[in-house]
C-alpha cells in the first residue's frame, strides 16, 4: 500500500516538473537577448543536454502496411534514466531558469525521490498512435524489461496506459532494481538492457517492439552525493525508524499476549494447587 502511494507521488511530481519550471522561469528569468552571452550560454547548454538526451532515448516507427503509411502509424519513444541524463536535465533546468546552488540541490533531491532512482529503473515511455486504437491494458502484461537472459514485469507504471490509446500519452514505468529474494543489483555487470513489447499492441506491428540501451559505466549511485544525498539518506533513516517502531510495537503486543497467557495458566495451577 506504501509503495502504491509512492509511485502515485511520483507520477504527481514528474507531471507537474514542466509545468512549475515553467513557471518558476518566467517569474525569475528577465527578457534576454539572443546575442547575450546568457543566452549563447543557455543555447549552448541546451545543445549539449539534447545530446546526452539523445545518448539515452530510443524510439521506433511503425507504418501501416496495408493503409495509408503517411497517415496511419505508431512511434514509441523512451527514455532511460541514466546517472548521465539526470545530471545533465537538472543541471540544464537550473542553467535555464538562473537557479542558485541551493535550488538546483532542493530540485534534485525531489527529483530523485520522484523517480525512486535508489530502489527502480524508471524509463520515461511517449507513445504517439495514429493508427488503429491500442488496447495496452494491463500495462505491466505487455511493456516487460530485458535485463541479460531474464525478463522483468513492472514494479508500478502510469495507470492511464492501461486504457484505449489514439494520440499521444506519455508517462513512467518502473521497473525494480534489486533481485526480490536475494537484494542483488539486477544492473550490476550487465551491459545492455531492452524494454520489449509484443507485437499484438496494435495491428499494424509487424514484429515485437524492441528498445536497447547499453548501460555499461552507468552508476546511478554517483547522484546521491552532498546535500541532496543528506536529504534521502535522511529520508531513508526516517522510514526505517517508522517501520522499526511498527515492528516493535507488534512485538510487544505478542510479548504482552504470551505474558498474559502464562498468567493465566500460572493462576490456574495455583489454584488446583490448593484444591489438593
Amino acid at each position: 500500500m506504501r509503495f502504491k502511494k509512492l509511485a502515485a507521488l511520483s507520477f504527481a511530481i514528474i507531471s507537474i516538473f514542466a509545468f512549475n519550471t515553467a513557471v518558476f522561469a518566467a517569474a525569475k528569468t528577465p527578457a534576454k537577448d539572443s546575442n547575450s552571452p546568457t543566452a549563447k550560454t543557455v543555447a549552448k547548454d541546451s545543445a549539449a543536454f539534447k545530446a546526452v538526451e539523445q545518448r539515452w532515448t530510443r524510439d521506433i516507427t511503425v507504418r501501416d502496411k496495408e493503409g495509408n503509411q503517411e497517415t496511419s502509424y505508431f512511434i514509441i519513444t523512451a527514455t532511460y534514466y541514466s546517472a548521465e541524463y539526470i545530471e545533465a536535465y537538472v543541471q540544464e533546468q537550473a542553467q535555464k531558469n538562473l537557479w542558485t546552488q541551493a535550488e538546483t540541490e532542493d530540485y534534485k533531491y525531489k527529483f530523485l525521490g520522484a523517480l525512486q532512482l535508489d530502489k527502480m529503473i524508471p524509463i520515461l515511455i511517449k507513445i504517439e498512435n495514429y493508427g488503429p486504437s491500442m488496447y495496452l491494458g494491463p500495462f505491466d502484461n505487455v511493456a516487460k524489461l530485458r535485463i541479460g537472459n531474464n525478463v522483468y514485469k513492472a514494479a508500478d507504471y502510469d495507470k492511464r496506459f492501461n486504457f484505449k490509446l489514439q494520440g499521444e500519452l506519455e508517462g513512467l514505468i518502473f521497473f525494480p532494481r534489486f533481485d526480490s529474494k536475494t537484494g542483488k543489483d539486477l544492473l550490476k555487470g550487465i551491459k545492455t538492457i531492452s524494454l520489449e513489447m509484443p507485437s499484438f499492441i496494435s495491428p499494424i506491428a509487424r514484429g515485437d517492439i524492441k528498445l536497447m540501451w547499453t548501460i555499461t559505466g552507468d552508476d546511478p549511485m554517483s547522484l546521491y552525493k552532498g546535500k541532496t544525498a543528506d536529504k534521502l539518506e535522511q529520508d531513508r533513516l526516517l522510514l526505517r525508524l517508522e517501520k522499526l517502531k511498527k515492528d516493535k510495537a507488534d512485538q510487544d503486543a505478542k510479548a504482552k499476549t504470551v505474558d498474559d497467557e502464562m498468567s493465566t495458566i500460572q493462576k490456574r495451577l495455583d489454584d488446583l494447587s490448593k484444591k489438593q
